[in-house]
């Protein structure tokens, strides 16, 4: 007889999430981590970044007192404050996680799960953090494992923890570095570029593809490159790198750019190359689950090929989001659970928290018009809003994408100051299919930056007002 109705394996915010949601609906639920509750996110992704960026961001903001009125003197920080908060805000949303795990009756095994062939759903065998095994038996199993960073061994691009560094290294390092090189120009590695680059170190950021940020809308990612040089990154795209290689003062990185070799030097190579699921050594070979390029091959509920398994989050594939997680976690424990949830399949918004921000959702207007849709685009520059205006954030701008014979809303691109609180309308306008007249019918509060997502839909239509 099975011990639980669920058993989730990883506490990410896929994880984590799930189980409530099954525990809400009755089921006994179990929960394996292998570290930290909360996954990598909660305690060396998402939020602890988002805390240094925003250390970041503030001792920035010091050099532009003048532009308020104001002065002040002596300004500097203390490097390994701003770590030790970072760490601290992890270990507060750590704590979190804990304390809704108990509130929903949820055990918590801390441990390194393995599945076997089961009845029901395939049986999960524990290797205890404390010492010795625990088999557990479960009417449905669900795999939150998440991801890692990504090694590129062959070139030598390997985190070392001293001169190599991946996200981990780059959260809690030990001094501050004064010369960085980052290969990647996504989020990860741009938000790193920001982070350091706000604290005086020279940034260099290398990409493989001729833009950065390429999953971005073009116009996008082109301002996004002009407002990260003005702040003194730069920049090396279409670049290949060959080889990564440790010196006795720090780094070498021989790149090709346009068939020209050239060699970067720092003290500190990051690596944001992208990630490799957590599927390995958990079993799933001899259960014959289907994989795709490393990933767990899903249905429309998060279900497996293999009776009772289930998959959801960064090892069942892109996009690699913590809220796609979570989405996902919720909607296969409610079919688990025999409750008919909707299912919306809300498109899901990408957010890089630089300086300035990026936010996006839906088409770009690339893939839209290569998908055959013929579109009608607006943009509205913030340097024309009341409120960035009066706040002096005036960089960036937003730019809307609509289906022209219909007028739905398929894409929204948005680069400047909290854009990424922003974007959630737009996710919001797609997801109920909006069209043109809605979002030119929708009161906008004045005076916020927000005003420039409704001049923007008007844009497209030619009734834009302030420009």
């Amino acid at each position: 007889m099975a011990q639980f109705d669920l058993v989730v394996i990883g506490s990410g915010p896929g994880g984590y999430v799930a189980a409530i949601r099954a525990s809400q609906l009755g089921q006994k639920v179990a929960i394996i981590e292998r570290e930290n509750l909360g996954g990598i996110c909660l305690n060396w992704g998402c939020i602890p970044t988002k805390a240094l960026l925003k250390s970041g961001e503030k001792f920035e903001s010091l050099s532009h007192l003048k532009d308020y009125g104001l002065s002040a003197e002596k300004v500097g920080f203390d490097f390994d404050a701003i770590i030790q908060r970072s760490r601290g805000v992890a270990a507060q949303m750590n704590k979190g996680v804990a304390f809704l795990m108990k509130k929903h009756k949820i055990e918590v095994i801390e441990g390194s799960a393995k599945l076997e062939k089961g009845a029901a759903a395939p049986k999960v065998v524990v290797k205890l953090n404390a010492g010795g095994e625990r088999t557990v038996e479960a009417k449905a199993v669900m795999l939150a494992v998440g991801a890692r960073a990504r090694a590129l061994p062959q070139i030598g691009l390997e985190a070392d923890g001293e001169r190599i560094w991946a996200y981990r290294e780059a959260l809690a390092p030990k001094r501050l570095p004064k010369s960085f090189v980052v290969i990647g120009s996504g989020a990860i590695g741009l938000e790193f570029a920001s982070f350091y680059r706000a604290l005086g170190a020279e940034v260099t950021v290398v990409e493989a593809v001729e833009r950065i940020m390429p999953v971005e809308d073009e116009e996008v990612s082109k301002a996004a490159q002009k407002a990260f040089e003005k702040r003194g990154i730069k920049f090396r795209t279409g670049a290949k790198v060959t080889k990564v290689s440790k010196t006795g003062q720090g780094v070498q990185v021989a790149v090709e750019v346009g068939g020209k070799a050239e060699t970067l030097e720092a003290e500190i190579c990051i690596s944001a190359v992208g990630i490799t699921a957590n599927t390995d050594g958990i079993g799933l070979e001899a259960l014959g689950v289907e994989m795709d390029r490393g990933h767990i091959k899903t249905g429309p509920h998060g279900e497996t090929n293999v009776k009772g398994l289930y998959a959801i989050g960064d090892c069942a594939g892109a996009p690699w989001l913590a809220h796609k997680a979570s989405h996902e976690g919720i909607h296969a424990a409610e079919h688990i659970a025999g409750f008919r949830s909707p299912n919306i399949h809300s498109p899901i918004a990408g957010c890089t928290y630089t300086q300035p921000q990026v936010a996006s959702v839906g088409l770009t207007e690339q893939a839209a018009k290569a998908a055959g849709r013929e579109v009608k685009v607006g943009r509205f520059p913030f340097r024309v809003n009341g409120k960035a205006v009066a706040a002096g954030e005036i960089e960036g701008f937003v730019k809307t994408i609509f289906d022209s014979k219909t007028g739905a809303l398929v894409g929204a691109h948005m680069i400047g100051a909290e854009v990424t609180e922003m974007v959630q309308g737009f996710v919001t306008a797609i997801t109920l299919e909006a069209t043109e007249e809605d979002m030119h019918g929708i009161v906008y509060p004045h005076p916020t930056m927000s005003e420039a997502m409704h001049e923007a839909s008007l844009d497209a239509w030619q009734r834009v007002l302030h420009i």
